[in-house]
């Protein structure tokens, strides 16, 4: 598989947390190459089925990435501008100089401006913007940007993939569609595998806004054990080495009260006998990503976490190694391909 055509695709797809159509439907496709089944459920989330083998009912095992993006959402027209607020966590401080599109009765292209520094009372030059006082110029005057643009119309940022030294890539929304990205490496490396479980492949949809696709896919799939997939952050100047993992090292395996300590375990050990590289993080409370919600759901649910390193998180240059993304397929599918029913009720 060629991993960055892929996350190319994915990566520049519009899908604004509650809006992810056309993400979905690139997945969907991508999904179909290799499950038995794919379907949509009824908030959004795709659920790709890869059956296994043996009589049924078999084992079920649910990967979890997501596929919706953070995004902006207009809230109000003034004098041929467009203010707006964000769907999902943006930092103010990247959004100024942005170039968005707005997604109005047809796409237009915009900026994101502000008062300039020469204007502004002193005490005012050295803060960080806030989004009540940025603005998007789209180039038209007033009656026309009420013709083209309401209340409502959602805005994304305008970045394409780019290729950087070495297997470096930088783009927009690889928080998280790098995870959907590995689960099609897993799904890819399952074709030639034998493997007891039925695997469900799911790309979330609203992690950034609440984990609402992991809860309630979870829920219907009901699985025997998952493995959510999100991103942490790598090294980069400036951030504690403790809080941090290495950029090219292989997935980061998470463990803590979130995590199943015989999970880890076990995807620590295939790793080791694979020789795939990986990294250990600890996560003392609450992930915040989908193993989150899916550890919770019905009666609980045995759950994992994968992360892939990815530097200037929640910004349009997302940065991340094509390794680490392949690695963290790879493993998953190791891992499946040596699951058994002894290894269910040690989960128990």
């Amino acid at each position: 598989m060629q991993i960055a055509p892929l996350l190319k695709k994915l990566s520049e797809a519009r899908g604004v947390s509650g809006y992810e159509a056309e993400v979905r439907g690139i997945v969907t496709e991508e999904f179909g190459r290799y499950a038995d089944e794919v379907r949509t459920d009824k908030l959004g989330s795709v659920i790709a089925l890869k059956r296994g083998e043996g009589d049924e009912p078999r084992r079920r095992i649910m990967l979890a990435g997501h596929m919706d993006e953070i995004g902006l959402i207009v809230t109000k027209l003034e004098k041929g501008f467009l203010h707006f607020t964000s769907v999902g966590g943006f930092d103010a401080r990247t959004l100024l100089g942005q170039e968005v599109t707005v997604h109005g009765r047809e796409e237009l292209p915009g900026i994101i401006g502000s008062r300039p520094p020469h204007v502004l009372p002193k005490e005012e030059r050295e803060k960080t913007i806030p989004l009540d006082k940025l603005f998007i110029d789209v180039g038209v005057g007033k009656g026309e940007l009420e013709r083209l643009v309401r209340v409502g119309d959602l805005v994304t940022l305008q970045r394409e993939f780019t290729q950087l030294k070495g297997d470096l890539v930088a783009g927009k929304s690889f928080d998280d569609r790098t995870a959907v990205a590995a689960i099609l490496v897993c799904l890819e490396g399952l074709a030639s595998v034998r493997h007891a479980w039925d695997v469900y492949a799911v790309a979330t949809v609203q992690e950034e806004v609440g984990m609402r696709g992991a809860i309630t896919s979870t829920y219907g799939l009901a699985p025997d054990a998952a493995i959510a997939i999100d991103a942490t952050f790598g090294n980069q100047p400036g951030v504690s080495e403790a809080e941090t993992v290495e950029m090219g090292k292989g997935p980061a395996i998470a463990f803590g009260p979130n995590v199943h300590p015989r999970l880890y375990e076990a995807l620590v050990e295939v790793a080791k006998e694979l020789e795939i590289p990986y990294q250990v993080e600890p996560v003392p409370g609450r992930s915040g990503t989908d193993a989150w919600a899916i550890q919770v759901t019905r009666e609980g649910i045995p759950t994992a976490l994968l992360s892939i390193p990815l530097r200037y998180m929640h910004t349009s240059v997302e940065t991340v190694s094509l390794k680490d993304v392949e690695r963290t397929g790879r493993l998953m599918a190791g891992f499946i391909g040596r699951s058994s029913e002894e290894f269910v009720k040690m989960l128990n």
